[in-house]
């Protein structure tokens, strides 16, 4: 990787924050870490996934129940990435780093990958969030342009209209092909020569073989060809279009910046001002919305402390946004999550031509 960096140290803001946060957990004497609340999210989407996938293979219900079933388990995998996978990515679920670790390698249970994951999300999108060349979550060229000093196309002028089947089918892309992308160039965004270990090579394959076997080929063993092919695409698509959604409203909205370095080796802002100018929350006044995503609508409180527990957010958001106003910063929100996606669709607009 580049030897991109952030000016100086610490800034006022981001020490002023860190005292009030902490000041709030040790007063109220407060884990960090989940609590019972994320333990029953992270039981029951589980025993959901599993029930309906037993449903849908074993038994194939009528086949209007079979296809209201398929969207269950696509929305299902992507709360079970929202709420167990990715507090276990970041460590927060549990101060145990085996239920972390654990919870983490539930995105091998859906095909991905934990170890690319990790470098792709920990290390460079909440490091260099927005910035053009580190920052892989918003290199979806050339499909999605996103980024003034990203290349256009002609057909980026319809961004806004195709992103439903482009992001419908992010996750059938991530898990069939982008990460053997990945695997082969052994590069993510500005991280090059990504080295692996004997383990995490064999770790990677049998993810992949194990996912095609259990989500594909056994299926094939009793459901007929045309009926499978139909359910996947559904569940797959539905997952796709949940997660896509609810990681672009966080930073492809209308108010977060981007940043294109282009030969400079230190970015503008110091590392958490840089968070909170790049991200924006939606609907935190919506507890179904916050249930469901995992916290995920809280991305400015994500961002700056992604190694709490999203169960802790909607307070700590109330401390941010008092932090944020006191030093001047731009705390980036929408009320809803319509607005937040009319936001998104015009951002895309705008990018596209």
């Amino acid at each position: 990787m580049s030897a991109l960096k952030f000016p100086g140290n610490q800034s006022p803001f981001y020490t002023d924050l860190k005292t009030r946060v902490n000041a709030y957990f040790e007063k109220n004497r407060l884990s960090k870490h989940g609590n019972a609340y994320l333990y029953f999210k992270a039981a029951l989407f589980l025993v959901t996934f599993f029930g309906v996938y037993a449903l849908l293979v074993f038994f194939t219900p009528a086949p209007w129940l079979s296809i209201l079933l398929c969207m269950v388990l696509g929305v299902t995998a992507a709360a079970i990435g929202f709420n167990i996978m990715h507090d276990g990515g970041h460590g927060s679920l549990s101060s145990n780093k085996k239920i972390n670790r654990l919870a983490a390698l539930t995105l091998n249970m859906l095909g991905g990958s934990a170890f690319l994951w990790n470098i792709k999300h920990n290390q460079l999108h909440h490091t260099f969030t927005n910035v053009e060349g580190h920052d892989d979550d918003i290199e979806n060229e050339p499909f999605i342009r996103m980024q003034s000093s990203q290349k256009t196309y002609w057909f980026q002028r319809f961004q806004h209209i195709y992103w439903v089947i482009a992001y419908g089918l992010m996750y059938l892309a991530w898990v069939l092909y982008l990460d053997f992308v990945k695997y082969f160039r052994r590069r993510i965004g500005g991280k090059e020569n990504i080295k692996m270990t004997f383990s995490q090579h064999v770790g990677f394959w049998f993810t992949k073989l194990a996912y095609i076997g259990v989500f594909i080929v056994l299926p094939l063993f009793f459901i007929k060809t045309g009926h499978f092919i139909i359910g996947f695409m559904i569940f797959t698509f539905t997952t796709g279009l949940i997660i896509s959604v609810i990681f672009q409203l966080a930073h492809g909205v209308e108010g977060p910046e981007f940043f294109n370095p282009e030969n400079e080796n230190t970015l503008q802002y110091d590392w958490a001002t840089h968070q909170v100018k790049t991200t924006a929350n939606f609907a935190t006044g919506h507890p179904l919305i916050t249930f469901f995503t995992g916290g995920l609508n809280y991305q400015i409180e994500h961002h700056l402390f992604p190694q709490i527990s999203h169960v802790h957010y909607p307070k700590l958001s109330e401390i941010v946004r008092a932090t944020c106003r006191d030093h001047g910063l731009t705390y980036h929100e929408w009320p809803t999550m319509r607005q937040a996606v009319v936001s998104h669709i015009k951002f895309l607009k705008k990018m596209g031509r």
